[in-house]
């Protein structure tokens, strides 16, 4: 998922070794949701929020993993005009969780008001992030998890009757020079129950999934010890999500499911070649 928007390089509590070792193996996908506002406090100035999220996964565990994400929202302002967002990311990660490369974009009214291009490689326990956008530097991190190690991590966790830990996660967000600390909360296993986002998913929506909520702390911006943002959403084994809620504190956003279609792939072989 997006920011939302997850070796292994977590700083988890407990992880023993066979889960570590354990194969997950996450289906190439494109998911469309579309987004309606869930709540509003007054002082977020928001009177109304519709969009679409675009979500695009695929790869495997020897080829490592492509995403391309794009989250267009318009959002009805109490006291402005409405305001046209457009985010946009494409990344690659290696299988083994070394490498991520990233070029995101958010266009707002349609002025680019932001732009990263980078990448990062972990060795020797640290991360180095070379950008390009929004300026040419290099940042030096302590190793973290990439997105999709994060999602590989939540459902080991999840398979292993986990049901809180904390991570610390790079994503590329912002201006790609920061980590972002997470605490993970996985309820308990539910079998699968018939709605309209299971009847999109087709045979993969009789699986089982767990409810997961992520919050994402960041002290530079709030220094109180609350999350910036939380993410909820309904994962599968598969690495398939649904039943999104994403809330910023003043506001929260839900996306629905509506497109689901499986990428045609050749069964996964049991090695990899060097």
């Amino acid at each position: 998922m997006p920011r939302i928007l997850v070796t292994i390089a977590f700083f988890i509590l407990g992880l023993g070794v066979a889960q570590a070792e354990e194969k997950i193996v996450m289906v190439p996908h494109t998911a469309i949701y579309d987004l309606q506002l869930e709540t509003a406090s007054d002082k977020s100035g928001i009177s109304g929020l519709v969009g679409r999220m675009a979500y695009e996964f695929n790869g495997s565990s020897c080829e490592g993993y492509t995403t391309r994400f794009r989250f267009v929202t318009r959002i009805d302002m109490t006291d402005s005009p409405a305001r046209l967002t457009d985010q946009q990311m494409t990344s690659f990660e290696t299988a083994n969780g070394k490498e991520f490369r990233f070029v995101s974009k958010t266009i707002i009214d349609q002025e680019v008001t932001s732009e990263t291009d980078g990448v990062a490689k972990i060795a020797k326990g640290e991360m180095v992030v070379n950008l390009k956008k929004p300026k040419e530097k290099e940042v030096k991190l302590k190793s973290a998890a990439f997105p999709t190690i994060q999602t590989i991590e939540v459902i080991r966790q999840a398979k292993a009757g986990r049901h809180f830990y904390r991570t610390t996660l790079f994503d590329g967000s912002d201006d790609a020079d920061r980590l972002t600390d997470a605490t993970v909360v996985i309820g308990d296993r539910v079998e699968a129950k018939a709605d309209n986002e299971t009847k999109v998913m087709g045979k993969l929506g009789n699986e089982p999934y767990w409810p997961v909520t992520i919050s994402y702390f960041n002290d530079d911006e709030n220094q109180d010890g609350l999350p910036v943002y939380r993410t909820s959403f309904l994962l599968y084994e598969n690495g398939v999500t649904r039943d999104l809620v994403m809330d910023y504190g003043n506001f929260s956003v839900r996306g629905k499911l509506q497109t689901f279609k499986l990428f045609d792939v050749q069964p996964a072989k049991e090695t990899c070649k060097e």
